[in-house]
């Protein structure tokens, strides 16, 4: 059985901008509807809460279902799905930290499901990112984690905006905020 995905450099990045960026779109509406795909530990669905989004508003989802449930040992909302194969409704804020690394043949297969993206790393991110669109409120913002090992992502009619960004000693990580 797979393990939760601990918080890492990624998480720890992901969750400081939203930290930072949340507040800002709750002025505006205190009514953020928001989704996480793939909640892994929680870690961002709790920088939700503690931003200002009301917990009844705020949703996780993921493929591991031992995930799935600590999340709801959190208090937390979070459904079995792979990507929006569940989801139901539309969304103001839709985070998606994904397996982002290119397929590596030494990595031990329990971790590739958290870690590794397909051949390129960008082919479950180039899915979410066609299937979000159907889920997200016409000014909804979607906050997705990548890195600079990570090829070939199909922006599709996204307007991007980088909103931070990590040197590592082996890959650069980026948090874009994506619009319609």
């Amino acid at each position: 059985m797979p393990q939760i995905y601990l918080p890492a450099e990624d998480s720890y990045l992901l969750s400081k901008v939203l930290g930072k960026e949340i507040p800002k779109l709750v002025k505006k509406n205190e009514h953020l509807q928001f989704l996480e795909i793939g909640s892994g530990s929680g870690i961002l669905l709790e920088t939700a809460k503690k931003s200002g989004i009301k917990r009844e508003h705020i949703f996780g989802a993921d493929i591991n279902q031992e995930a799935v449930e600590h999340c709801k040992n959190l208090d937390f909302n979070c459904i079995y799905s792979n990507l929006f194969e569940n989801v139901n409704g539309k969304y103001d804020i839709i985070v998606f930290n994904p397996p982002y690394l290119p397929e590596d043949s030494r990595e031990p297969a329990d971790s590739q499901l958290a870690t590794t993206g397909g051949l390129q790393g960008s082919e479950i991110i180039n899915k979410f990112l066609k299937q979000a669109e159907n889920y997200l409120e016409k000014d909804g913002r979607i906050f997705l984690l990548i890195s600079s090992l990570t090829k070939n992502i199909n922006w599709r009619e996204y307007h991007k905006k980088l909103l931070g960004k990590e040197k590592l000693f082996f890959e650069e990580l980026f948090v874009w905020e994506l619009k319609k």
